[in-house]
This record gives structure tokens, sequence and C-alpha cells, in this order.
């Protein structure tokens, strides 16, 4: 039990410096660090070396990929801004509507979707809140908005990597794992743009008028989802569900009566020419990263054979560095907004410029990122994220059930990953599930839904969207706001999916 206590020290430290206390992200997540690593080589006996050796792995992992797409997609965003295509896709999307409940749907929900399944990585909340502001709508509100977003799809980002990896941990069939994954998600995908309309609005009272278009939102995302899994497999789900949001959306939208009370605005029009040449940088970046993907095996295995491999932590168990520009989304996006910014008309010299400017206004977010997931690797290796969970498995007992999606949820929390908090509770719920006499397919699920919920408060994803938005040290404020729509994800789930595991 002290060792229980001693793990839980960290996770409360972020909690209380960033959400009560309001301390800068840095700050509180170098503290945060520095607490971890003397709880590591005092409380659970990790060498010194070991210890400072897996915190230098986790800050290289911070850098590459973390800040290294986070840079990609805020220079994306950039580059659009400053050729004008910025403004053109505004156009767009205000022809279809200006209501920014529905908007919200469009940018938040379907395109941070699509965003969150090809490329991962933070550019579903980065890129999507820089364009709704861009509305108009309040920085802070729009950030808090884009974490919401970003759950469910996280499940399938970056072509199903983390019930891929889910699948490997467990040794479990991964077409059907990945059903049971979708149909957990189903109440949550239906539910969520509710929430967001609510949020970027009035509340609760915002839905009225739009119930119709927030709920064919939701199921157009999470039906084709579990027949895409069942039949294809984990790449494409959240792909193929972000799309046909999408397109649902703005049908639904496009055949609305106007509301006689609203603003006439004048929109400009654009030519078809133009507008693609205004989309040149997310289409490139689409086809890029899906060419680059696993379901392209070809090109996928020669950008991977030039990666650089090379050990850094000491321990046990020790890996080796994965060091893969080639492959990286981060390059992926950055090549594919340099030739899209090229179409728009911007000079080599500018686009190099821009992206000189975006890689030294995110050091902050540097340091952030770099710290918590460096004590993301110390908890891990030095036993005490195990520690944590073990704990929680052999108080619970029989109704651990309950609580199976905050295990998850914790392992996103603390390394920022849904990937990441497969690796490390995979095989603990299995383990449960086999102990308990319970599903196994149906507990291990459980842990990848909590791990969707845990993203939207990971201090890693509050990172990325305060300087998504341009407001480095709001991240007190947006971890408060998000931290309540975290707390009744968690609940829903929690209850929900035990109540059904009852009858699998």
């Amino acid at each position: 039990m002290l060792k229980f206590v001693l793990a839980l020290i960290p996770i409360v430290w972020l909690i209380v410096s960033l959400g009560v206390l309001k301390m800068a992200a840095p700050k509180a997540t170098t503290i945060g660090l520095a607490l971890t690593i003397i709880i590591s080589i005092f409380g659970f006996k990790l060498s010194p070396l070991d210890t400072f050796s897996g915190a230098l792995e986790g800050a290289l992992m911070g850098l590459f990929p973390i800040i290294y797409v986070i840079i990609a997609a805020l220079f994306t965003y950039n580059v659009t801004t400053k050729s004008g295509a910025m403004n053109k896709i505004q156009d767009m999307l205000s022809a279809i509507t200006t209501d920014k409940r529905i908007l919200t749907l469009i940018i938040a929900w379907g395109f941070g979707g699509f965003l969150e399944a090809i490329a991962g990585f933070g550019t579903a909340v980065a890129i999507p809140a820089g364009i709704m502001i861009s509305f108009g709508v309040d920085p802070i509100k729009a950030s808090v908005v884009c974490l919401i977003a970003n759950t469910t799809p996280t499940a399938f980002g970056a072509i199903g990597l983390p019930v891929i990896t889910l699948g490997q941990v467990t040794g479990l069939n991964l077409n059907h794992l990945s059903v049971v994954v979708t149909l957990q998600l189903l109440l949550l995908i239906v539910l969520i743009p509710f929430v967001l309309v609510a949020v970027v609005d009035k509340g609760i009272k915002s839905i009225k008028g739009v119930f119709l278009i927030t709920l064919m939102s939701g199921l157009a995302f999470a039906l084709p989802q579990i027949f895409v899994a069942k039949f294809v497999g984990p790449e494409l789900p959240a792909i193929v569900g972000s799309i046909l949001s999408i397109a649902v959306t703005v049908a639904i939208a496009k055949t609305r009566k106007a509301d006689p009370s609203a603003e006439k605005i004048d929109v400009p029009h654009h030519s078809t020419s133009e507008l693609l040449k205004a989309c040149a940088p997310f289409i490139l970046v689409f086809v890029f990263v899906l060419l680059a993907s696993s379901l392209v095996p070809p090109i996928n295995h020669a950008l991977n054979a030039a990666s650089i491999k090379f050990p850094v932590y000491t321990g046990k168990g020790a890996g080796l560095f994965n060091l893969n520009l080639l492959a990286s989304p981060g390059t992926l996006i950055i090549v594919a907004t340099f030739i899209g910014g090229l179409i728009q008309g911007l000079g080599a010299g500018e686009l190099f410029g821009i992206l000189g400017k975006t890689i030294a206004g995110i050091w902050k977010t540097a340091i952030t990122v770099c710290a918590i997931v460096a004590l993301a690797k110390v908890m891990g290796y030095s036993q005490m994220t195990a520690s944590l969970a073990d704990t929680l498995v052999k108080i619970m007992g029989p109704v651990y059930p309950l609580v199976a999606p905050i295990i998850g949820a914790l392992g996103t929390f603390i390394t920022g990953s849904d990937t990441s908090a497969n690796v490390l509770f995979g095989g603990l719920q299995l383990s449960a599930a086999h102990s308990l006499g319970v599903n196994e397919y149906w507990l291990v699920a459980n842990n990848m839904v909590g791990a969707t919920a845990g993203k939207m408060i990971s201090p890693q994803s509050i990172a990325v969207a305060s300087a998504a938005i341009g407001q480095e040290g709001s991240e007190g404020e947006i971890l408060k706001q998000a931290l309540k729509w975290c707390a009744l994800y968690l609940v829903v789930i929690c209850v929900v999916l035990f109540v059904l595991g009852k009858f699998i």
C-alpha cells in the first residue's frame, strides 16, 4: 500500500499544480519529473543510472515524434493562414453554414477525427482549434471542444495503431477485438457531438434546432466503424467514420432552412481550383500519410528501413530508441505542407521562415511535453504505474470491471498515448479477466475505451491545446474545464460497460 501511495504522488501533483495552483505547465511538469525521479530511486529502488537514462529516453521521445509532429501541425495551419488559404477555407465552410454549432461538428468532430485517424500525435487538437478560433470561437473554449472531440477517434487513430498494439500485447484476435471496441464506443460517439454543441454555445439549450444533424453526425461516425472493423480491420474505421460524418453533416446542413433572424453574411465565392489550392496541404497530408502507412506495405517498409535505432535506457527490458525521420507523420506533414504552400504561391524562403518561427514559438510546450513523457517513462520502468494498477485490481476484487476503464484512462493520463496505455495495461486487463472469469475481449477492450478518456486531460494534450491557441500559460484553465467532462465521460463508460458486461 505504501508503494501505491508513493506512485500516486506524481499524478496528484500534476492535477493540483495545473488545475488548482494554476502553475505554469513547464514548471509544474518539471517539478513532477523531479518528484518521480526521487520516488523511483528511494521508494522503488530503481538505480540512479536506470532512472536518469529512462528519463532521458522519455525526453527524447517527447521531442521525437511528439513535438516534431506538433510543429508540423502548427506549420500547416500557419502556412494556410499566411497564404490566405485559410480565409478561403472559412468562406467554403461559411457557404455551408455560419452556425458555430454545426461548424463545430464539421471542424472539431469530423475533420478532427479525420486528422486523428491518419496522423494522431496532437494534430487533431492543434489544427481544428486554430480554425475554430478563426470563426470567432473563444480560444479556451475552442481548445476544450477539440480535446473533448479528440477522445473516441483516438482508439483507431494513426491508422489503427492503439488497437493493433492492444491486440499484439494480449494475443487476442485483432478483428474481433476491433469490433468489440467499436461497440463499446458506440454510445460515446453518439453522445459526444451533443456535448460539443453544448460546450461551444450556450449549454444544453443549444441543442434545440440542431438535434437531428447532431445525432446523424454521431451515427454516421459510429455505425460504419463497426462494419469496417469487422470486415477490413483496425486500420480504417476512424478514417471511414470521420469522412462519412463530415459528408452527412455537410449534406444535412445544406438542406437546412436558413434562420430568418440570423444576420445575413455575404460569403465570397471561390472556384473549385481555388478551393483545391487552399486545401492542398490537407489533401497532400492525407495522401502522403496514407501511402506511408501499413496499408501500402512496399512504401511503408522502404521508409521504415531508414530508421536509426540506438539504446538509451540502461535497465532491464531496455529497447532501442527508434529515430525514423522518413516515416514520421511529422516529416510527411511538413513535406506536404511545403508543397502545398508552393502551390498556394508562397516562396521557399517564406516557407522556411514560417517553419522557423513555428519552431521558435513552441519551446515552452517542448519543455512540458519532454518532462511529462520523461515522467511517464520513469514511472513505467520503476514499476510505479504497474503498482497503481495491481493495487486497484486487488482492492476492487469482483467489482474490478467497474473501474477497468479507469486503468486505461490512467495510462493515457500518465503517458499521453492510447498506444502506451495499452502496452502498460493490456496484459493486466487480460489477466484480470481470466482470474475473474469474465469475457476477456470485453474487459481488454475496456482498457482501450478508458484510454480515450484519459486523452482529454493528459498534460501532454493540454500542452498541445495551449500551444495551438497561442496561449501558453492557460493550461490550468483548460485542464479545469476539460476535467469535468472527462469525469462525466468516465462515469458513463464505467457504469454502462460494467452493466453490459454482465450479459456478455
